[in-house]
């Protein structure tokens, strides 16, 4: 089993920026390719970026590339999402989720774990 804890929400204007963090336990960290989802009221689940457990490679959604930044700790048990030059549009619950091998996905169903949200409200 693993145990997934996002922090680092909040409401935040635009342009803005702010760190999410997904602490682990469980299972050896290390092992898990991680992923950060989203999802806004009404809307499904999509996608934001994800990271081997390798350390690499990465994977981003077009809408936040080029802004937003996935790394982990394995040391420390710890996945990040650096988000810079945000938009109302990345309002939203974010999720953090893991699941076995190293290969990174797109698709939520796809991985075995997931945390319980943290919410970031970008106001314009």
């Amino acid at each position: 089993q693993v145990q997934l804890v996002e922090s680092g929400g909040g409401l935040v204007q635009a342009g803005g920026s702010l760190r999410l963090s997904c602490a682990a336990s469980g299972r050896t960290f290390s092992s898990l390719t991680m992923g950060w989802f989203r999802q806004a009221p009404g809307k499904e689940r999509d996608f934001v970026a994800a990271v081997s457990w390798i350390g690499g490679p990465t994977s981003y959604a077009d809408s936040v590339k080029g802004r937003f930044t996935i790394s982990r700790d394995n040391a420390k048990k710890t996945l990040y999402l650096q988000m810079n030059s945000l938009k109302p549009e990345d309002t939203a619950v974010y999720y953090c989720a893991a699941r076995t091998g190293s290969k990174t996905s797109r698709n939520h169903y796809e991985y075995n774990y997931r945390g319980q949200g943290t919410q970031v409200t970008v106001s314009s």
